[in-house]
C-alpha cells in the first residue's frame, strides 16, 4: 500500500502519520504554532477524514505547544466525533498538561501516559472439533440374539 492508498498526510517537518493496529497516530514534533499549526492541521484531517477514525495525537517530542495548535486539534477532534470517531492525546510531560488545564480542556483531552497497545485481532478459528466417535469396550458390545 503506498502513502496515496493509505489516505495519511505526507511527512512535514512538524509531524508524521502512520497506522498502529485500528488507530492512526500523528506524531508532533517540535514547536507547534501560529506558523507551524497548518502542518499539524493536513495530518488531522487526513486522519479524520474517513468514518470512524479513531486518531491518537502523539504530543510527546513537542518542544512548544501554543492556542493555535489547541485550535487545530480541537477542530480535529470535533471532526472525529462527528464521523463517529474520537481522538485523543498522547503526552507524558507537563507543559502540555499545564496548556490544556489552563484552556479548560483538560476533561476534552485527557492525556494518555503512553501509546495504548492495539487490541489483538481474534484468530479465526475453524470449526469447532468434535471428539471421534469411541468403540465400546471388548466385552462390553451388546451380544447378537440368537
Amino acid at each position: 500500500m503506498t502513502l496515496a492508498d493509505s489516505g495519511l498526510a505526507s511527512t512535514n517537518p512538524y509531524a508524521h502519520s502512520y497506522p498502529r493496529g485500528p488507530f492512526t497516530v500523528v506524531e508532533v514534533t517540535g514547536e507547534i504554532d501560529i506558523a507551524t499549526a497548518a502542518a499539524l492541521a493536513e495530518h488531522l484531517s487526513a486522519a479524520t477524514d474517513r468514518d470512524e477514525p479513531d486518531v491518537l495525537v502523539d504530543l510527546r517530542r513537542v518542544a512548544f505547544f501554543d492556542c493555535s495548535a489547541l485550535r487545530v486539534l480541537c477542530r480535529a477532534e470535533t471532526r472525529a466525533r462527528e464521523r463517529g470517531g474520537r481522538l485523543r492525546v498522547v503526552s507524558d510531560g507537563p507543559r502540555v498538561h499545564r496548556l490544556l488545564r489552563a484552556a479548560c480542556l483538560l476533561s476534552r483531552f485527557p492525556p494518555l501516559a503512553d501509546l495504548p497497545e492495539p487490541p489483538e485481532t481474534p484468530h479465526r478459528q475453524g470449526p469447532p472439533s468434535v471428539p471421534p466417535p469411541t468403540r465400546p469396550e471388548s466385552g462390553s458390545e451388546p451380544r447378537p440374539r440368537s
